[in-house]
């Protein structure tokens, strides 16, 4: 079997894994809760047919005038790809905090802020100097490099602070979360390993296809088990958590005052009455030795 053969078997594999997992996961109406994330699915197995047929059409004697519907759909749902992720990042922290209402507000505007430097940050890298097709990819390469950094970033804060959260490791949120942080991961490995210009059944494209297909796996499998009922959070007063909550709670309210009680010194008050005492009694002695 020869390895391009192979890794057309492997690209048809991943189709059936993206409809499977997409249908698991309109089944379990958990485009409700991720709505984002089932348009995700939704592009990414209706234009995996269509990419497929281009490409196989450009490699054709006949096909050659399809190479730039080719180029132009490619990349196209490679910015879309980039695009929904930011979104479905947002929807898995939201989700997150879901029990923390502060915080969730508070945390939703720093995220955007900070996708929104990690934008600027990772287009300002990208050469102007020669315009024509070879900006796109550019472009696009930056925008999705950027997504992947807050992939891992919002991967890396769940797993931080599961134990806070009350999140289980078989929520539905951090299984999205787990995936994508996986991708990220590979995309950045693979993006430093593998040369800019290279065959497509390398056996480096291989193990990243791999990874891909066990993504689709185990989304397939959270989408399929049934998700577990989250805990209730209960904090005490004093927590840390709970502080911070209420704090970013009445940020942006003009009317509402957060009093953060400072510990009383016992032995400044101590000082305070015996000095009060003294005078007292100065006061009483000189009235008594008056006649």
């Amino acid at each position: 079997m020869s390895s391009s053969f192979a890794m057309s078997m492997m690209a048809a594999v991943e189709f059936i894994l993206t409809v499977a997992a997409g249908a698991l996961f309109f089944r379990k109406n958990l485009h409700r809760r991720f709505p984002v994330m089932g348009s995700y699915l939704a592009l990414r197995a209706f234009a995996a047919p269509v990419l497929a047929c281009l490409l196989y059409g450009s490699m054709r004697p006949w096909g050659r005038a399809l190479a730039y519907p080719y180029f132009f759909l490619f990349w196209a749902v490679y910015i879309a790809s980039a695009v929904l992720l930011f979104f479905i990042c947002l929807e898995v922290f939201r989700t997150a905090l879901l029990a923390f209402s502060g915080l969730q507000r508070l945390g939703t505007v720093v995220f955007r802020w900070a996708a929104l430097v990690s934008v600027i940050v990772s287009l300002s890298t990208v050469s102007f100097r020669h315009f024509g097709l070879d900006v796109i990819p550019a472009i696009s390469s930056s925008l999705f490099r950027s997504v992947s950094v807050l992939e891992l970033c919002l991967l890396a804060f769940l797993c931080l602070s599961m134990q806070a959260l009350r999140l289980s490791i078989r929520d539905m949120g951090f299984g999205i979360s787990l995936g994508f942080g996986i991708m990220a991961a590979n995309d950045f490995v693979m993006t430093a390993v593998i040369p800019q210009k290279s065959a497509l059944a390398t056996p480096l494209e291989f193990v990243y296809e791999t990874v891909i297909l066990g993504v689709l796996a185990v989304w397939a499998i959270y989408f399929a088990l049934p998700e577990p009922v989250r805990k209730l959070v209960v904090l005490p007063a004093n927590s840390t958590v709970y502080r911070w909550n209420e704090v970013a709670s009445a940020l942006g309210h003009p009317g509402t005052r957060v009093a953060t009680p400072q510990p009383a010194n016992g032995f400044f008050l101590s000082d305070v009455e015996r000095v009060v005492e003294r005078v007292l009694a100065r006061n009483m002695s000189g009235n008594e030795s008056q006649p």
